[in-house]
């Protein structure tokens, strides 16, 4: 069965650090571009990161970008998301999700991704 697990999420204080796992099981989850996307209360669903199966790519939203790292260790078949100096607006639901890909070094959050988590909760708040 084909199968995406978050883990990592939980609450913290505004400034602080959470690294999120998204870990594959029943495929090979470096045949697939994996992205990680967050929902607040009352929001629509959003990107937040992305990684091409080889690692060589990554794209992360402006709201992100210089806070949150994505990376992946296929050896693992888990990817990661580093999220430094969080904020009260970062809280939400994360997911991760996976497509395939035939291209080794592209990703975008905007692709019809397949297989998702079921998520974790992430809370910034003092």
């Amino acid at each position: 069965q084909l199968q995406l697990v978050e883990s990592g999420g939980g609450l913290v204080q505004p400034g602080g650090s959470l690294r999120l796992s998204c870990a594959a099981s029943g495929f090979t989850l470096g045949d697939y571009v994996v992205g990680w996307f967050r929902q607040a209360p009352g929001k629509e669903r959003e990107g937040v990161s992305c990684i091409s199966r080889g690692g060589g790519t990554t794209n992360s939203a402006d709201s992100v970008k210089g806070r949150f790292t994505i990376s992946r260790d296929n050896a693992k078949n888990t990817v990661f998301l580093q999220m430094n100096s969080l904020k009260p607006e970062d809280t939400g639901v994360y997911y991760c999700a996976a497509i395939s890909s035939p291209v080794q070094d592209m990703c975008s959050t905007s692709w019809e991704y397949r297989y998702w988590g079921q998520g974790t909760q992430v809370t910034v708040s003092s």
